[in-house]
Order: structure tokens, then C-alpha cells, then sequence
């Protein structure tokens, strides 16, 4: 991710884990999810930077009373990205969604998942039942410029 890239911060609830690769202990990336406005859990995709190597024990004995063996997501999250490697559904540990994370992103994609995420931490002060999907503001001072430059454009 380049320096001069515009982070965007939101809210996600954290759905499940996956187990760690490498050197790393206890959790590999966190699952995430918000809820559509018809109260339905969908995947946002995944954070795997922004935990301290000091936190991943505590983390992982906090999710281990939530949780399940059932996928609480409305749809099973793709399989395949285009942005890092695939997520094998196998090795992901569902958890019931009442932990809510921040977290810092570049952007959403065209499938709606999260891009370039970094988990920043939990928030004791955001109900899980008021996570929904933050949708970029485009202020009307902007959408007329661009108007106007397409407008100039297409008389050249």
C-alpha cells in the first residue's frame, strides 16, 4: 500500500478466525462481517495485520466462548479473490458475532469485501447489532465538478 493512499476507518464484527500459518500463534485472520439493512450477517472480508504478537493469546481466549459450529454469515464468503489468497472455509472457526473491531481499509470492492485491512482493535462501545456497511460519502460539491469535467471533455 503506497504512503499517500487515503485509509478510510470503520467498524466490522469479528465472524470467526482462521488457524495461523508460519511462526505466528494462535490466530491466523480474523472474519469479518456487518449487517445489510434487511438484518442479514454478509462477510466483509478479512484482517491479518494490527494484532500485537502480545494481544493473539488474549484474543484467542476471548473468542474461544463464542464460539460455533455454524457459519453465521447469510451467504458463505467467496472462496477466491483477486486480493490475496483464497479462503478455505475448512480452516475458518465461527463465532458468534458480538465483538466488534475497528478497522483501517483502503476500500470496498466492486464484490463488496474489504481491501487492504488492518485491525486497529475492539470497541466496547458500539452495540454488534448497529455494525452496517459504511457507504463512502460523495458531497454534491463534488459530483458537479466531476459533472462539469465530463461535460468539457466530451466537447474536445
Amino acid at each position: 500500500m503506497k504512503a499517500a493512499e487515503l485509509l478510510r476507518f470503520g467498524f466490522a464484527l469479528v465472524v470467526g478466525w482462521t488457524d495461523p500459518e508460519g511462526s505466528r500463534p494462535y490466530l491466523g485472520a480474523l472474519q469479518l462481517a456487518y449487517y445489510d439493512p434487511d438484518g442479514r450477517l454478509v462477510y466483509a472480508g478479512r484482517a491479518s495485520t494490527g494484532i500485537k504478537q502480545a494481544e493473539l493469546a488474549i484474543f484467542w481466549r476471548r473468542l474461544q466462548p463464542l464460539a460455533t459450529s455454524e457459519m453465521p454469515l447469510a451467504v458463505p464468503p467467496p472462496r477466491d479473490s483477486r486480493f490475496g489468497s483464497p479462503l478455505v472455509l475448512s480452516r475458518v472457526h465461527w463465532v458468534r458475532p458480538e465483538l466488534v473491531a475497528e478497522v483501517k481499509y483502503l476500500t470496498w470492492t466492486a464484490d463488496k469485501v474489504l481491501r487492504e485491512v488492518v485491525y486497529e482493535g475492539l470497541r466496547q462501545d458500539k452495540p454488534a447489532a448497529e455494525v452496517r456497511r459504511e457507504v463512502p460519502y460523495r458531497s454534491p460539491e463534488l459530483s458537479t465538478i466531476d459533472s462539469l469535467a465530463r461535460t468539457q471533455s466530451s466537447k474536445r
